[in-house]
């Protein structure tokens, strides 16, 4: 690893890390009203079981799945339901980021760094 790498970049790039494979491995997951909250679950304790994660809280939008909701009683987490609160912590720095969606594409953001 060169030494212009600080460990405060590679805290911020884990944290980007996971936020985009959590964003590209749950696209598309089929849910209801009913399994939503098994969906945030899943997705929060598989994502926690990554490297350097201290925390993560994921919220999808009720009104979004109710109003997409097909024929067939469900319909598939799309970017723009999810709300996702992540911490990553390496080497004594603490990076809060999250996922949200923009009003027009899921973006993540940092949204804090501290150093111990």
């Amino acid at each position: 690893m060169s030494g212009d790498v600080s460990d405060r970049d590679i805290a911020a790039f884990e944290a980007g890390i996971k936020l985009g494979a959590l964003y590209h491995q749950f696209i598309g997951t089929p849910l209801s009203l009913e399994t939503v909250e098994v969906v945030e679950n899943a997705i929060s304790r598989s994502v926690s079981l990554q490297p350097y994660v201290k925390a993560v809280k994921v919220r999808i939008d009720r009104e979004k799945v109710r109003v997409r909701t097909t024929r067939f009683g469900y319909c598939e987490l799309c970017g723009d339901m999810l709300d996702v609160q992540l911490v990553v912590e390496y080497r004594g720095v603490k990076v809060h980021a999250s996922l949200k969606f923009d009003g027009e594409y899921p973006l993540m953001f940092l949204e804090s760094v501290e150093s111990h």
